[in-house]
Order: C-alpha cells, then structure tokens, then sequence
C-alpha cells in the first residue's frame, strides 16, 4: 500500500489514560506492514482549562476533593490506573505528580509538530509529570524538557513569552466540541473513523486495518 494513513489523537499532557491510549497506539502501528506510513498529529485538549499554572495542593488531595472521595479511595484509584499502564511498560507515580495549567505545554507540542518532533516532546512531557513529578505549568520545566526532546530552548522560552500558538490550540479546543469530544485519548483516523478511550493496542490495529483498506 502506497497510502498514508493520518491519526490525529486529541489527548491532555496530564491525563494517564491518555499515555497509556500512546503507548497502545504505537504498539498498535508497529504491527502494521505499513506503519512507516502512519503520521500521527496530538491535538490539543485540556481536562482543566480553569487549573492554575502549578496547584499547590498535592495530586491525592485534588483527586479526591474532585470525585467526593477520601484519600484512601482516591489513593485506590489512582493505583489502578498504575496497575494498567504497567501493563503496557509505563512507569507512572501519579500520587507525587504536580498537576496545573496545560494550555502552555499545548502551545509548545504545536511547535513541536512544526519542527517535526512532536512525538518525542509529548512523551518528554507526560514522563516529566507523570513519573518525575515536575509541574508541568512551569516555563522552566517545559523548557527543560521541552529542550530534552529535541526543541530549541531559547526558542521555546520565546513561545512561552508571547501568545503564539494560542489560536492553534483553540482551534483543536473547538474541533473536539464540534466531534463532541468529552473525554480522551480520542483518535481520529483518516478523518472519519473515530476511537474513544484507551483502547487495547488489538482493538487499535484493527481500526487502523480498517482505516487503511477503506481509503
């Protein structure tokens, strides 16, 4: 097959499920003959666009407090959620992660898609919070990581003082309530075949089959 598959997955840098459905994605497009044909685009989608830049209480306590639990279940929660994606060999230690504003971080993922490492600043970026607990609303800290994975630090510091990239995350923002987008990781394949949720990596590949044969 001579074609090109484009996967656009609307998903939120704090969001787990959202590391685990990238994780399945990408065991899912190894097992393609054509995988090399896929290009996949992260789009924008914030779970909180009303959180501050870095929360200052801890992430047991934000969990719980949001869902009326105690911190015990909220503990309890979250370990399930670690459970899974050690499943899928990602090492997350979500009671010690440091949750605030993403808006920020999205606008730099867009200049990481302009310079062709989007994948890789992504995954620099859910790592960083998700398993080293960095607060990911820092400047620093997504300067840092952002360098890391193969941007230009001066140059993200420069996105990061000014507004751009702001319409392009809005307009990811507005394409997700447009498809009726709730809740992610959400994929979108060749434009018209859509995936809610993290997915089995199986349950994935089949989709992408599909998407390809169709096209």
């Amino acid at each position: 097959m001579n074609k090109t598959l484009e996967v656009e997955v609307w998903s939120d840098i704090v969001c787990p499920w959202c590391a685990i459905g990238k994780r399945r994605l990408e065991m899912a497009i190894a097992k393609l003959p054509d995988k090399d044909a896929v290009r996949v685009r992260w789009r924008s989608f914030e779970l909180d666009p009303s959180a501050p830049a870095v929360r200052e209480e801890d992430n047991v306590t934000h969990l719980a407090k949001k869902y009326g639990r105690t911190k015990s279940e909220a503990l309890a929660m979250m370990q399930r959620v670690v459970d899974t994606a050690a499943a899928d060999g990602l090492d997350l230690k979500l009671s010690s992660a440091r949750s605030g504003n993403t808006f920020d971080g999205h606008r730099v993922l867009h200049l990481a898609a302009e310079k062709g490492v989007q994948a890789a600043v992504k995954d620099r970026f859910m790592r960083g919070y998700m398993t080293e607990g960095l607060a990911i609303g820092d400047h620093e800290v997504l300067v840092r990581l952002a360098s890391e994975a193969g941007l230009d630090a001066e140059e993200v510091r420069a996105v990061l003082s000014s507004d751009r990239y702001a319409k392009e995350v809005r307009a990811d923002e507005e394409t997700a309530r447009e498809l009726g987008i709730r809740g992610v990781p959400f994929f979108v394949l060749a434009g018209k075949y859509a995936v809610s949720g993290a997915q089995p990596a199986d349950v994935l590949l089949s989709a992408l089959e599909e998407a390809f044969s169709a096209q």
